[in-house]
């Protein structure tokens, strides 16, 4: 057989959205950025959206005030059935969270998150991720084999998050349990999902009360303080708010740890060089290297949804009042007018302004977290499990089926068992 006839037909869009493509969407991304860079397409919930997959359409895009990020701006009733957003956020009356709303209701919650989130508080955190990694490869060093999805890259961010928010220890494994729901069932059935973010919200909702008149030294108790010293965040946008610093905090540090080291376990000679590296004392290749695994294969596919507020040119494409809009930002950061060799994984890549955190208004807040987690969780495994190795072929392995997130479902190692 011909080499090309495995190619898709240079005038027919691929096929998305289907498992084939979950497992490897780079091709399809490749072909939308040559043929269709700003591409209208039926998403699996029958809404129709934009898919933008050029690096500067996207930058730009990302920083449009004029794509909104109020669903009500969504022209057409599938919001009402709840088929945009997050699972679950409009029954349970999560809609004031900072990914869904505009200036100058988005500037005024930011910045009271901001004060509460600060890179000093970050930075103290330190030692408890290290202690909560540790202790989770504590718990299979022995074995000689791990799931690292469900026993490391998912707990890991909840506990620490838990920790940062002040979910007191008693609590952390109903958390645990309610963002288990919600991951298993991304892109599934979606009455799970909204049931277990209902609990979170409610329980949120209570701390929240709690920590008002008996506040401690954590997030929460932070944008308490930050509310009661000037601009107010009432209960439940204060609720909203730390449901979606776990959300947000949560699934995407899953999916960076996960996919940053099955990227390491298939790339050896660019996991060996970060090994002697970490060997050496120097956390130089550390930094820029999980910066370049969040560009070359980042937790967040597709940043979440905006919604053109009026006619509008992108990408030479016209886009209507009321359409979804989807920076495609897996496709954004493998674009080669932006990033020499975009197919190939280089961790000391120094130019690297990739579009992983999101830009503009709305870039994460939570990206020193993310980093703090993803650096020390990396370095650790390949500190105390030197040898570990896949222990599935790689064809074997399933991806996640969602829309926004991407993220293996599990990633089997085996590595010298050892005793602490």
């Amino acid at each position: 057989m011909h080499e090309e006839n495995h190619a898709p037909d240079q005038a027919t869009p691929p096929e998305l959205f289907t498992w084939e493509f979950a497992a490897d969407p780079y091709p399809a991304y490749a072909w939308l950025r040559e043929h269709s860079p700003v591409h209208r397409t039926a998403l699996p919930s029958g809404v129709e959206a934009w898919l933008v997959t050029r690096y500067a359409d996207a930058r730009e895009a990302l920083a449009d005030a004029r794509l909104s990020k109020n669903p009500r701006h969504h022209s057409e009733s599938a919001h009402a059935k709840g088929k945009v957003g997050i699972p679950g956020e409009r029954s349970a009356e999560l809609m004031t969270h900072l990914l869904n709303i505009d200036p100058p209701d988005h500037t005024r919650l930011r910045r009271l998150v901001s004060k509460a989130f600060t890179p000093r508080r970050v930075a103290a955190f330190a030692p408890r991720v290290q202690e909560l990694t540790d202790r989770l490869i504590d718990g299979f060093a022995a074995r000689g084999e791990a799931d690292l999805i469900h026993e490391f890259a998912f707990p890991l961010p909840i506990y620490a998050i838990c920790d940062m928010l002040g979910v007191p220890s008693e609590d952390q494994d109903d958390f645990r349990d309610w963002a288990g729901m919600m991951i298993r069932h991304g892109g599934g059935p979606r009455g799970g999902v909204a049931r277990s973010v209902k609990k979170m919200r409610r329980y949120l909702a209570e701390l929240i009360h709690r920590k008002r008149a008996d506040p401690g030294d954590d997030l929460i108790s932070g944008l308490i303080r930050a509310s009661d010293h000037g601009e107010h965040l009432t209960e439940g946008e204060a609720a909203a708010m730390a449901f979606i610093l776990l959300f947000a905090g949560f699934e995407t540090t899953v999916n960076l740890i996960g996919n940053g080291t099955y990227a390491l376990l298939r790339n050896p000679g660019q996991r060996e060089r970060l090994q002697q590296s970490l060997a050496a004392g120097h956390s130089d290749l550390l930094a820029t290297g999980v910066e370049e695994l969040l560009r070359y294969d980042g937790p967040v596919e597709l940043a979440t949804w905006r919604f053109a507020t009026e006619p509008l040119t992108l990408g030479g494409q016209d886009i209507a009042a009321g359409d979804p809009v989807l920076v495609v930002l897996a496709a954004a950061d493998r674009d080669p007018e932006r990033f020499p060799g975009p197919d190939t994984l280089d961790l000391a890549r120094r130019d690297n302004q990739h579009l992983g955190y999101g830009h503009g208004i709305h870039y994460c807040l939570g990206a020193p977290l993310a980093r703090l987690e993803a650096q020390t969780a990396l370095a650790t495994l390949l500190r105390r499990l030197p040898d570990m190795r896949l222990a599935a072929e790689p064809a074997d392995l399933r991806w996640r089926g969602g829309l926004i997130m991407r993220g293996l479902r599990t990633l089997p190692v085996e590595f010298t068992p050892y005793q602490n």
